[in-house]
């Protein structure tokens, strides 16, 4: 199936998808837009009562007050008019033409702004959706936005992605806020639904990452993510080792075992704790160490990957992964890839 785009915003999708939020909070911007208000009218009711000789209260004989000054200020700008107080000198008309006039038209503009900005609200975000929809491309899903789905995301920052380019997909709001404050693009519902996935722009996705609590869940989600795109890549989490094979026969590339690798690396500090502490370095994209992933450079083709600077872990020739030591990959061919150790940041000092 096809994802066919609308030409105009779809209001729909504004409670599905939530854009991140860009300049200041809406509490922040009413504020400002208050203190803006308040402002035009101390400054009208000030200029009244410099200018005060030139009114006349036709209630009262006394002369205007800095309080009757506010209360014509506050009239005049909300065009209510009550007409009690009212210039008379030539001077005060003036005032009121040139000074007055503009700040009941910065006041009307700034109540009537807020309220139209609250009433649109929804209309904005619907566009900002169908501009995000229309450009994004190779982007990342993450499904589920708990511990695993976390630190998926903090690794793909690590790794310079644009916080645009990842998307997350939960039912949990509290999960999505969460996100959201990176700055990720959230969308709400269940994985496991085709139409969830397309919302998420799936078919024009890189990668799917599904990092969810439940194999029975993570191989449902996988089965949709491979029927609506064939040639993304599907890498899932799964907790029991058993269950490897259903997620790779649902369409898998990568299946990463949670509760083994936590069980291993348990027992490793138990006797080797230093062992444990390296490779947590090197799963660590922006301290230390890190694995990383790059192309044969021309002068190393022909070369053994064991000759060169870098530390090579492995070689990627195709689809297929080798060890360093292998004898298939003694010289590098061009279009290999290489396993390597990178320096992420300087050593801690003493």
């Amino acid at each position: 199936m096809t994802d066919r785009r609308r030409p105009l915003a779809d209001p729909s999708l504004v409670g599905l998808i939530r854009m991140p939020a860009s300049g200041a909070s809406p509490a922040v911007a009413l504020l400002r837009r208050l203190f803006i208000a308040f402002g035009a009218l101390a400054v009208a009711a000030f200029v009244v009562f410099l200018g005060r000789e030139g009114y006349v209260d036709n209630n009262s004989d006394t002369p205007i007050s800095l309080g009757d000054a506010f209360y014509y200020a506050t009239v005049s700008l909300s065009t209510t008019g009550y007409g009690d107080i009212v210039p008379v000198t030539a001077q005060a008309r003036l005032i009121t033409t040139v000074v007055i006039t503009p700040l009941r038209l910065l006041f009307l503009i700034v109540l009537v702004g807020t309220t139209v900005e609250l009433l649109t609200e929804r209309s904005r975000q619907a566009v900002r959706i169908e501009r995000w929809r229309s450009r994004v491309r190779d982007h990342t899903i993450v499904v589920g936005y708990g511990t695993k789905g976390r630190a998926a995301v903090e690794t793909l920052l690590g790794d310079g992605a644009d916080p645009t380019d990842i998307v997350v997909v939960d039912t949990d709001r509290t999960q999505l806020d969460a996100a959201s404050a990176l700055g990720l693009v959230t969308v709400t519902g269940n994985a496991t639904r085709s139409s969830v996935l397309r919302i998420a722009g799936l078919q024009k996705a890189a990668a799917i990452v599904i990092a969810l609590n439940r194999d029975d869940t993570a191989v449902l989600v996988t089965l949709t993510a491979r029927e609506l795109a064939a040639d993304v890549r599907i890498v899932a989490s799964v907790r029991e080792s058993e269950n490897v094979h259903l997620l790779r026969q649902s369409g898998a590339n990568s299946v990463i075992v949670s509760a083994e690798t936590a069980g291993r690396l348990l027992g490793m500090a138990t006797t080797t704790p230093s062992v444990v502490e390296v490779v947590e370095d090197l799963l660590t994209p922006d301290a230390g160490f890190a694995i990383s992933e790059r192309p044969v450079d021309d002068s190393e083709i022909g070369g053994s990957p064991r000759h060169l600077s870098d530390i090579v872990l492995g070689v990627v020739r195709g689809d297929d992964l080798y060890r360093v030591d292998a004898s298939a990959v003694d010289a590098l061919e061009h279009g290999d890839r290489l396993l390597y150790v990178r320096k992420a940041s300087p050593p801690d000092e003493d």
